[in-house]
């Protein structure tokens, strides 16, 4: 070999040999000190040994000052004038604009770093890189799309953003604070019984501290009317402290805070009103409710607009796309109504590929015109078709016995793939293809489109459609599925694709679906004749037909009775809409112009009644539209309890500007809270490929409207990924638990670690601040996962620690179903009186397959209870006086237990009919628990609906409920069980079962919401007969009640098998 070539530029080292290679791997360690080569804009390169924990700006000016030893330093312009760039890991090449960030979290490819002239509005990118941080996408792969619908969408979203933040900007201080740290206030008129049940002598008990810069900090209690408000009940504070203290300022000055929690109650309500006191009332009624007075000028109140500084706010390119489409309108484009095509609706199937077969069957595809579920005409075969080299050519036809002009708005086509065989040979394989009874067929994939594109155009011409692979759960019976998205598979490589070709059905002119203006006067203009005089009679039977749940359809003769009454409904049951629109033909234009015109003037529904019309059933955009106007004066709190079906909700929409997502970014736009929330329910799905283009488009949308609310969600972010980079030290280490809890701590009092973990907000509740990581407290849980179990401190010196536990590996987006359905059956249960002291703890999902939960503290499961009282594992579970001995312990007096068996009676009653309703499966001692204070409840949410787990098929679980003798035990304080203590914890259940009866139609409809949306456990209508079957909404009130009384005594009876149960896992457990 020769010698190596010189370099074309001079190289210096300035501190001798350091690391000879960079950019080592997640795998490895990395060292303290690093050589880093940078390349300089002037040629040259300069070597230097650089800390790993130093920051870019601190790199940056060590660098320059270096650089002015050495030549053509003179070329160079001001050291702001630049910023570093470098090759990611995963060959990127990366702008790195954020200066905070040290060098090891960059971590750049051979550790080379080059120095880049800033170009631009530094502000605007800088802003745009951090969004693409953020949502976990970067904006350029919006650009590159180069799509019009995306593109009108960032236009239209971007107008919502400049009137939210145009009236953001005109808040007083006061309004700014209510806007960042949202006090939760209840809506209610009057307080409800079950709070003033609990308040002594009609008055609330309250103490509150004065916040000084002084080590001794005044205390006062006053007992006040719970209707005082709140300016009042300050003022009688300060009055109360100026007789020791000189007051120098005027209390307009003052707020009061929740300690411990970033929660002003600034609004001038009565106290009562907020949730923060009833919530106290209801845990301890005895003990005073802590409350703080704290300075305006301690608040920290973020009112920097970076907004108005972005020019476009980066969406400069999109108005001339934009614009370009709104004026083709006004040009010579001829448009034509659809509704005026006779012909049949048609469209041709050219070649499929991609198709891995295992055999040499055949395939036959399956085509479907839906509007919602429901389909508007008899679904097209084509002839079997034989692919060779995993390509097949088609050259088929389909025609739908559908007229073009009957066809609705939101159509959706459908496709599926099917491999055909001789033989039933594969499990899934369902028998006939037509009247072939001889040939079987198996789902290989589907794939829709929708009928008209985003600007409301007949879709014409050739397109190709990328098909998504039918999943190891997913049977059949959903083929085609019209629930699926309507977003072709990204991986284009990978996936079976069809090319189809849609007809001009108007040569000279483009096909338009009618305005809605169009359709109304068209209504006007052709009314019908159908309708009848109401009998007695034909009113009680549509009343009845109210009384259904949504999964019950109506007969022929039931939907042609309520329809030909829809003005009847109208003027006197205007709840009914929804069973109303379930008898419109939405293959007749006709009624569909007579239902969206009836839509105009119909009643506003409650939210709970206008919820229901946003799942999968409801496609029509009026119908949609509407919902939205009836949740327009939806509260907050309320809003905040139906969010997670609300996001959920956006996948059923057919194009990505609708209502309800200018709805839910708006109201997120004006209330953080919601905001927060909002993010993570859309940021936590941004790995799936069917919603990451549309829920980083929202996400984008977001941020751009919330700039200040940024920072709060990228040390969120930074947080987070020092929890995945702590949890991969632990599952490198688990062999040996002690030495892995050791490289967990020793890396969470690493600097760059320590700093990522300290002043952020709860991510699974943003009124907690924490001030930093409390690393020798933390641990791992002895469990399948290694949950990290977390402590910090409060940033609230008047706060109590607060305690995370961070998952990674299981998917927790049915748990917060779950806990979501349980919340909101205890806020249906007080709304009619009963607090039975259910405690829906936190949980989050941020990523795939990771999340947040909350920790509740001073609480024990049964499992842990039981070893502690009985000793051995095999016979624990049947030691049936072990939890009331466990509660003595924490509650010596008398007054103190029987309260703790009250609360342990209530929750457990809520919790039986919540775990029956919602079938709540693998229940076990080991996630079941309870608190010092005897609240029950139960955790890991894995099964629901039913789905209960079977062993060499053999249902594990037979009960209908957990009620296990050691249970009974503490209801009825060690007596019989025919006590009265326990007569009325079974009245509690029954009482409690019968008011969720009342909502079983609401019920169903958040979870039909949920459908095809990605959990495993809730993909068709299927999964929702549970539903129907527990809540029996088919009987009177007495027959369900008998029927709950048969599963109560069937629980009771089988209780030993339940501790027999519990002491198999109990040993098994034992044994791992």
């Amino acid at each position: 070999m020769g010698r190596p070539r010189p370099l074309p530029f001079p190289v210096y080292n300035m501190q001798g040999l350091g690391m000879e290679f960079g950019g080592l791997g997640a795998h490895h360690s990395t060292p303290s000190t690093v050589r880093v080569d940078f390349l300089m804009p002037n040629s040259i390169i300069i070597q230097h040994n650089i800390s790993t924990s130093a920051s870019l700006e601190e790199i940056k000016e060590e660098l320059w000052e270096r650089a002015s030893e050495f030549p053509l330093f003179g070329t160079l312009h001001d050291l702001s004038s630049y910023h570093f760039a470098c090759i990611s890991q995963r060959a990127e090449t990366v702008e790195l604009m954020d200066e905070t960030k040290c060098l090891q979290e960059i971590n750049p490819f051979m550790w080379i770093l080059k120095l880049v002239e800033r170009k631009g509005n530094e502000t605007e990118k800088l802003l745009n890189l951090q969004i693409g941080q953020l949502i976990g996408k970067e904006l350029q792969k919006f650009d590159a799309l180069k799509n019009p619908e995306v593109n009108e969408f960032r236009w239209k979203m971007k107008a919502v953003c400049d009137e939210v933040v145009s009236a953001r900007n005109k808040l007083t201080w006061s309004e700014q604070v209510q806007y960042q740290y949202p006090a939760r206030i209840a809506t209610d008129a009057e307080l409800p019984r079950y709070i003033t049940d609990r308040l002594h002598d009609e008055q609330l008990l309250l103490s509150v501290q004065f916040d000084t810069s002084m080590e001794f900090q005044p205390t006062f209690t006053f007992r006040v009317h719970p209707n005082i408000k709140t300016r009042e009940f300050l003022n009688m504070g300060l009055a109360k402290l100026s007789v020791t203290f000189v007051m120098e300022e005027p209390p307009e000055n003052y707020v009061l805070k929740t300690p411990g929690r970033e929660e002003y109650l600034i609004a001038d309500v009565p106290l009562a009103k907020y949730m923060y006191i009833r919530e106290h009332v209801c845990q301890d009624e005895f003990s005073p409710i802590p409350l703080v007075i704290v300075h305006r000028g301690t608040i920290q109140v973020d009112i920097e607009n970076i907004y108005e500084r972005i020019e476009d706010f980066g969406v400069k390119h999109l108005r001339n796309s934009f614009s370009g489409m709104t004026l083709s309108k006004k040009k010579n484009v001829k448009f034509v109504s659809s509704w005026t095509i006779e012909d049949e609706f048609n469209f041709r199937i050219g070649t499929i590929s991609n198709v891995d077969l295992y055999t040499d069957d055949q395939v036959v595809i399956e085509a479907g015109l839906y509007h919602g579920s429901r389909a508007l005409c008899e679904t097209k075969t084509t002839q079997e078709v034989s692919i060779s080299e995993r390509t097949g050519n088609v050259d088929e036809d389909l025609t739908f016995s559908i007229a073009v002009y009957n066809i609705p708005r939101n159509t959706r086509l459908c496709l599926a793939i099917y491999e055909v065989s001789r033989s039933a040979k594969a499990a899934k394989a369902r028998s006939s293809i037509g009247t072939r009874q001889e040939l079987y067929k198996s789902p290989l994939a589907w794939v829709n489109t929708a009928v008209f594109d985003y600007r409301n155009q007949l879709k014409t011409g050739a397109m190709s459609l990328y098909a998504w692979k039918i999943c190891e759960d997913q049977t059949g019976d959903v083929m085609p599925n019209p629930l699926g998205t309507l977003v072709s598979n990204p991986n284009h490589d990978q996936a079976v694709t069809l090319t189809i070709t849609f007809p001009r059905f108007n040569s000279t002119s483009n096909i338009m679906f009618p305005s809605k203006d169009k359709i109304i006067s068209t209504a006007k203009e052709n009314p019908q004749c159908d309708e009848i005089t109401p009998t007695p009679s034909a009113m009680e039977e549509i009343r009845q037909m109210a009384d259904r749940d949504p999964l019950t359809e109506l007969h022929e003769q039931e939907r042609k009775l309520l329809w030909s009454l829809r003005n009847v409904c109208l003027q006197e049951l205007p709840h009914l809409l929804p069973k109303l629109l379930q008898c419109v033909e939405w293959d007749n234009k006709t009624e569909v112009a007579e239902m969206i015109s009836l839509l105009e003037v119909w009643p506003k529904l409650s939210p709970d009644r206008a919820l229901e019309l946003l799942d999968y059933a409801y496609a029509e955009p009026a119908v949609r539209s509407y919902a939205i106007e009836c949740l327009v004066h939806i509260s907050d709190d309320d809003l905040l309890l139906y969010l997670l079906q609300l996001v959920q909700a956006l996948k059923h929409e057919n194009y990505l500007y609708c209502h309800l997502v200018e709805f839910l970014l708006n109201r997120a736009l004006r209330n953080m809270r919601i905001g927060h929330f909002f993010f993570w329910h859309l940021r936590s799905e941004m790995h799936v490929p069917s919603v990451s283009i549309r829920f980083g488009l929202i996400l984008e949308a977001y941020c751009r409207g919330s700039v200040e609310h940024m920072k709060i969600l990228l040390r969120q972010l930074d947080a987070l990924n020092k929890f995945k980079e702590v949890r991969g030290i632990v599952t490198e280490n688990r062999a040996v638990r002690d030495r892995a809890e050791k490289l967990m701590k020793d890396h969470m009092k690493k600097p760059h670690t320590r700093a990522a973990l300290s002043h952020f907000l709860s991510p699974i509740d943003p009124m907690y601040r924490i001030s930093t990581i409390k690393s020798d407290e933390c641990k791992t849980k002895d469990s399948k996962m290694a949950p990290l179990w977390l402590v910090f401190e409060n940033g609230d010196s008047h706060g109590k620690n607060i305690y995370l536990l961070y998952k990674y590996g299981d998917d927790l987006r049915q748990d917060m179903l779950t806990l979501q359905m349980i919340r909101i059956m205890d806020k249906i249960w007080k709304d009619n009186g009963m607090d039975l002291r259910m405690s829906p703890y936190g949980c989050m999902s941020t990523d795939n397959r990771e999340g947040i939960i909350q920790v509740v503290l001073n609480a024990e499961t049964i499992a842990n209870i039981q070893r502690q009282k009985g000793m051995f594992s095999a016979t624990c579970a049947f030691r049936k006086g072990s939890l009331l001995a466990w509660l003595k312990d924490h509650n010596p007096t008398d007054a103190l237990l029987n309260k703790a068996i009250h609360e342990f009676t209530l929750s457990c009653a809520g919790y039986c009919v919540a775990t029956y309703v919602l079938g709540i499966a693998d229940r076990h001692s080991d996630n079941i628990m309870v608190m010092k204070n005897g609240q029950l409840f139960h955790i890991d949410f894995g099964h629901i609906l039913g789905h209960f787990k079977e062993k060499f098929g053999i249902r594990r679980e037979r009960q209908p409920f957990v009620l296990t003798h050691d249970f009974i035990n503490v209801i009825t304080k060690g007596r019989q069980t025919r006590s009265e203590e326990f007569e009325q914890f079974k009245g509690y259940c029954e009482k409690a079962f019968l008011i969720l009866r009342k909502y079983g139609s609401f019920i169903i409809s958040l979870f039909a919401m949920m459908i095809s949306t990605g959990l495993p456990e809730l993909q068709s209508e299927k999964d929702l007969n549970y539903l129907k079957e527990t809540l029996k909404l088919d009987l009177s009130d007495e027959d369900a009640r008998d029927h709950f009384r048969s599963k109560f005594d069937e629980a009771l009876s089988n209780a030993w098998k339940t501790s027999v149960n519990w002491a198999f896992h109990s040993v098994a457990k034992n044994n791992r």
